[in-house]
């Protein structure tokens, strides 16, 4: 059972607040001041606060100020003469939500009903990062390396919230699964989880499988359709590789984003519905933009929170344990015991993988129904490697004779190369920034 204090010098206002309180589930203790509650709180654990603004020792906002960094203590601000200001400062302190008296009781219910869900999600996610920090799992993700440390600690941090997401990162990383971590430790997590691959859908369906269309808004629309909004109102709509989504199509979806409603195809009727985005591409935000493949101000608003997952050649041991799980797996799916020899596991380290966890899993597959008893990855060894997967430190040779300029261009140019065009990483090498680099680019073609 969580404990909630309550902060007011109101007798009957603390009476009726305490039944609801109780209500919900809350053990509840209540102080008439700042003194007393200072008192209860420094011998008692405490998971809500509920205090007054106005107290006959002071504000309540100095309690505030002094619980904000208290791990584990929500405080939701109550007051009966709320200002603007007043009300500015407390969320901008970190209050959890701030009531005005006469209290809307359905509104209290609610607050402390999600206060309630919230903290059984954080206990949860608790849980889980133990577990993940011992064993290297977190969800149906797998990899105990510090770069995947720190995807799970903001998969954790944005879960419980409502935020969009935009998570970036190269084919088969895993991107939907961390949409799907995301929705599995949130308030959401029963209700429905919609994927769409922008790019799987020809750009004249696209519309209308998001929005749906009204019967006879086009040849063949012989009946009404609701759309995946529709269908996962309350819930979560993850659009991977959102830059194949049409340019026009994204101003809807912007402007269902900022409203919370949308029109069917064919129809002018408002339809409100409440859906979190996740959205996910396989390329640079900044360079969709650049290619017009992405709109600035919907980028801007997919973007409130961002996730970029590492490529499996970043990411230590993982690749050996992606393996041993995904051949445990196969094993168990067909009664078997295939095994990893010596050499086939330095081999997984070794190899660079870049189609990232999908490519290891489709290999070790195959690998298992080539193989007897044990898998050796002997193909692995004889593939050719491109100069950079073999030696990368190696960059293409810099005419010294030709002027400083061109020098530089030659060394911006190989390091570019060298980065697969990837032009964040070479701006980092070249340590300039990457609207610095861009300009360079930009001279380069124009001369």
């Amino acid at each position: 059972m969580l404990n909630a204090l309550i902060v007011d010098d109101d007798a009957d206002f603390l009476t009726g607040l305490v039944e609801i309180a109780t209500q919900e589930g809350f053990a509840v203790r209540t102080a008439g001041s700042l003194k007393e509650s200072r008192e209860f709180i420094a011998h008692n654990p405490v998971d809500i606060v509920l205090v007054d603004l106005a107290l006959p020792d002071g504000s309540g906002l100095v309690l505030l100020e002094e619980l904000k960094d208290t791990p584990g203590t929500d405080v939701i601000m109550i007051s009966g003469v709320a200002t603007v200001d007043s009300a500015i400062e407390a969320l901008r302190q970190g209050a959890l939500d701030y009531l005005l008296k006469p209290l809307d009781t359905r509104r209290l219910r609610a607050v402390l009903a999600n206060t309630a869900r919230i903290r059984t999600l954080r206990d949860e996610v608790s849980t889980l990062r133990g577990e993940l920090r011992k064993f290297g799992r977190f969800g149906q993700m797998i990899g105990s390396s510090p770069s995947m440390q720190k995807v799970y600690d903001l998969i954790t941090r944005v879960a419980p919230t409502s935020a969009t997401v935009l998570i970036t990162g190269e084919s088969g990383t895993g991107k939907e699964l961390v949409g799907q971590a995301i929705v599995d430790l949130g308030p959401r997590r029963q209700k429905p989880f919609v994927p769409l691959d922008c790019g799987a859908i020809p750009p004249t369906l696209i519309e209308s499988e998001l929005f749906g269309h009204e019967r006879g808004s086009f040849t063949g629309a012989s009946q009404l359709r609701r759309g995946l909004f529709e269908r996962a109102s309350g819930g979560t709509m993850f659009l991977d590789e959102i830059t194949e989504m049409p340019v026009e199509l994204q101003v809807k979806l912007l402007r269902v984003l900022e409203s919370g409603s949308l029109t069917r195809v064919g129809g002018d009727t408002q339809i409100a519905v409440n859906v979190r985005v996740i959205a996910a591409c396989n390329r640079r935000p900044e360079e969709a933009i650049q290619d017009k493949k992405l709109r600035e101000d919907l980028y801007y608003r997919l973007n409130v929170f961002p996730i970029l997952l590492p490529p499996l050649r970043d990411r230590d041991e993982d690749a050996l344990m992606l393996a041993e799980a995904f051949l445990s797996q196969l094993n168990a799916s067909n009664d078997t015991k295939k095994e990893l020899t010596p050499r086939g596991r330095e081999r997984i380290r070794a190899y660079p993988w870049p189609g990232n966890v999908r490519e290891l899993r489709n290999e070790l597959h195959r690998a298992f129904i080539m193989a007897d008893s044990t898998i050796d990855f002997e193909d692995l060894a004889a593939r050719p490697r491109s100069a950079t997967e073999t030696r990368p430190d190696l960059m293409p040779m810099i005419d010294v004779e030709g002027s400083l300029g061109d020098a530089e261009r030659q060394h911006i140019l190989a390091t570019l190369e060298k980065c697969g065009g990837d032009k964040r990483k070479a701006a980092e090498i070249l340590g300039i920034s990457l609207k610095t680099l861009y300009n360079r680019l930009h001279l380069y073609q124009a001369t």
